[in-house]
């Protein structure tokens, strides 16, 4: 979406030629003659730059104090001032005054749009630098080569241009917010602000708050801006939305249908133009048999739906991830990389994940730093947390007590394979196909051998 730029001057002539040259490029803008209808347009819906005149004839205010109060507010908003009586002191006091630059009249086109261009630029690189120090650590593509999270990816890229609602359910840890930045990423707001709200965390009484701001006084003081505001033009994340209290999930279903709001304590509504997605690890549906969630914002929000899947679901892709986490806290600590052992990504493989990615990067992150031994040696099995390691296969902790070599070969042998092809059918999560493939194995052969020995795909806990 194009870029609206609010363009404030006394002279017609002056804004309609402003308005003109921007107009070519492709900008949005709203014009203002005066500091009250400028404070009001600005208040009504931030736009992503000011062209601002110092001077304005029968004007309450001044540019500079314009300024000063559009600062006050938004000091993210980039302001260019222009003057036709433009001094050095003048320009001084401008940027003083948080002003991005200063451009004496009469001005060529070219040069206001390149301080306008650079201006644009700057604010959208402040934007994603204050969005990195946030989610630093955190990834920003749902990774793995499974067919569920390929599915997954494949949904995203069809949604993501749209502009539709989505609401993303699934554990935690599992990425819904990953998949949230992607559709922003990959979404023709891509260049606007996304902004995330955490439900689950915050407190009931404030909800309101956060999400429409507050008015204040004439003059800015106390003004405190929303979220719904501060995305403009942008995403907003409602994360676990399941968490908002009831009667805020009311508020925001008109906010959601109008695009417009009422800031606490404010009689005039903000207009505001927002995508919004949300997460939920809850079944909405039966939330809404409960009487804890609101069917009409159920359904404003579900318009694509989309579901990620749970690590346990995608057992083939904790190598990959198991080792990219690794190489990431290697690079993050300045410390050398282990490598996995076979047993060990067999254990991780086995293992449930209740905690699912996040749990599995913090951990691959503890392992790296407090694992004993020499740093080339790999990461072994009986080096995981026992929390890990008590639902792998016998195998992978191999019973003293048992007397194998008392047995006859055969018998040995039986046991070996018996365990052996439990450990695998647990790693691939009972999938026949992957685990022939693996095994180095005819599938019909391995069903089989697996009928001889009395294996099951669905014997999980084997051993």
């Amino acid at each position: 979406m194009g870029h609206e730029i609010l363009i404030v001057d006394d002279e017609p002539d002056i804004r309609l030629l402003i308005e003109g040259i921007l107009a070519d490029e492709g900008y949005e803008t709203r014009l203002a003659g005066d500091s009250d209808s400028a404070i009001a347009a600005f208040r009504e819906r931030r736009p992503a730059l000011v062209v601002l005149d110092v001077w304005l004839q029968g004007s309450r205010l001044d540019g500079l104090g314009i300024l000063n109060v559009l600062h006050k507010e938004e000091p993210s908003v980039p302001v260019i001032m222009i003057s036709g009586h433009g001094t050095i002191e003048t320009a001084v006091a401008a940027l003083q005054h948080g002003a991005y630059d200063f451009i004496e009249k009469p001005f060529q086109a070219d040069r206001l749009l390149v301080v306008v261009r650079r201006a644009l630029e700057a604010s959208r690189l402040a934007r994603e630098n204050a969005e990195l120090r946030l989610r630093a650590g955190s990834g920003t593509v749902l990774e793995g080569r499974s067919a569920a999270i390929a599915a997954v990816r494949n949904q995203i890229d069809r949604v993501a241009p749209t502009g539709s609602r989505v609401l993303i359910s699934g554990a935690a840890g599992t990425g819904k917010e990953v998949a949230a930045r992607m559709i922003h990423a990959s979404s023709r707001r891509a260049e606007g602000p996304f902004i995330a709200l955490n439900c689950a965390t915050l407190a009931p009484g404030r909800f309101e708050e956060e999400l429409f701001g507050i008015e204040g006084s004439d003059d800015g003081a106390g003004r405190r801006t929303g979220v719904l505001e501060r995305a403009h033009g942008g995403t907003l994340l409602l994360d676990e939305v399941s968490d908002m209290p009831l009667e805020t999930q009311g508020k925001i279903v008109r906010a959601l249908q109008d695009q417009t709001f009422e800031r606490l304590g404010g009689s005039r509504r903000v207009k505001v133009d927002v995508r919004v997605l949300a997460t939920t690890n809850r079944d909405l549906q039966a939330e809404i048999g409960l009487g804890r969630f609101r069917e009409d914002l159920y359904y404003r929000l579900a318009v694509v739906p989309l579901r990620i899947p749970s690590l346990r679901e995608r057992r083939e892709d904790i190598p990959e991830l198991a080792r990219m986490f690794l190489d990431r806290a290697a690079e993050n600590a300045g410390l050398p990389l282990r490598e996995l052992s076979g047993d060990a990504i067999a254990a991780l493989q086995s293992y449930e994940w209740p905690g699912n990615v996040r749990e599995l990067r913090n951990l691959m992150e503890r392992l790296l730093i407090m694992m004993p031994g020499n740093s080339t040696d790999p990461i072994r099995a009986d080096m995981l947390p026992s929390s890990v390691g008590e639902g792998a296969p016998a195998l992978l902790k191999f019973d003293s007590d048992e007397d194998v070599m008392s047995l006859p070969l055969r018998e040995a042998r039986d046991l070996f394979e018996t365990q052996y092809l439990q450990a695998q059918l647990l790693r691939f999560g009972g999938n026949i196909s992957r685990t022939a493939g693996f095994v180095g194995m005819e599938r019909s052969a391995l069903h089989r051998k697996l009928k001889q020995l009395g294996v099951t795909s669905e014997d999980r806990n084997a051993g």
